[in-house]
C-alpha cells in the first residue's frame, strides 16, 4: 500500500476539518475522517478527531454498540500508532472511564498520559526558559522560572535552566545577589 505524501495528507485532513464547517450534519465530515483513516490508518490526530465526531454524530443506521466498538478501535489504533501519546492515552482513559465503565484501566491510561503530559511540560519549560534568559527577556524567564521549580523541584533540567535565568537577571542587576540561588 502507497503511503500518502505528508502535503497530501494535511490537505486531506484540513480539508476533513473543513467539511465540519460545511455540513450541519456532520456526515461529510465523519467520511472524510473515514476516508483518510483508510488510506492512512497511523495518522493519530486524525484517529482522535474520528473517534470524537463519531460520538457526537447520529449515523443513520448505526447501532450505539457498534458505534461504540468502533470508536474503542480507533482509539487503540490511536495508542498504539502515537507511541502512546498523552492525547491518545487521555482520549481513550476517558472513552473507558465513561463509555465502557472501566474504571481502573480508565485510571491507568489517565495516570500514564498525565506522566507523558508533565515530562513534555518540563522539557518544554526548561527550553523555555533558557530561550528567554539567551533573548535577554529575563523577567519573563524568571516568572517562569518561579513557576516551574514550583512543578518541578526535583528536575536538574528545570533547576539548570532556572539557575542560568538568576544569574543572567543578577549580572544585570535585575535580581539581587542574594536572590540568584534557590
Amino acid at each position: 500500500m502507497a503511503h500518502l505524501p505528508l502535503e497530501e495528507l494535511l490537505a486531506k485532513f484540513q480539508a476533513a476539518n473543513a467539511a465540519g464547517d460545511a455540513s450541519h450534519s456532520g456526515l461529510d465530515q465523519l467520511r472524510s475522517y473515514r476516508e483518510l483513516a483508510e488510506a492512512c490508518p497511523a495518522f493519530t490526530p486524525n484517529l482522535l478527531r474520528l473517534a470524537r465526531l463519531l460520538r457526537l454524530v447520529d449515523e443513520p443506521g448505526t447501532e450505539a454498540e457498534a458505534m461504540l466498538t468502533e470508536v474503542h478501535r480507533l482509539l487503540e489504533r490511536a495508542v498504539q500508532a502515537s507511541d502512546r501519546s498523552a492525547d491518545a492515552l487521555i482520549e481513550l482513559g476517558y472513552f473507558l472511564d465513561t463509555h465502557r465503565h472501566e474504571p481502573a484501566q480508565a485510571r491507568k491510561l489517565l495516570e500514564e498520559g498525565a506522566a507523558k503530559a508533565l515530562s513534555s511540560l518540563e522539557d518544554a519549560w526548561a527550553g523555555l526558559i533558557r530561550h528567554l534568559e539567551m533573548e535577554k527577556q529575563l523577567p519573563q524567564a524568571l516568572e517562569l522560572s518561579a513557576r516551574a521549580e514550583q512543578l518541578f523541584p526535583q528536575s536538574g533540567r528545570i533547576m539548570g535552566a532556572v539557575s542560568d535565568a538568576r544569574q543572567a537577571a543578577g549580572s544585570t542587576g535585575l535580581l539581587p545577589p542574594e536572590a540568584m540561588e534557590p
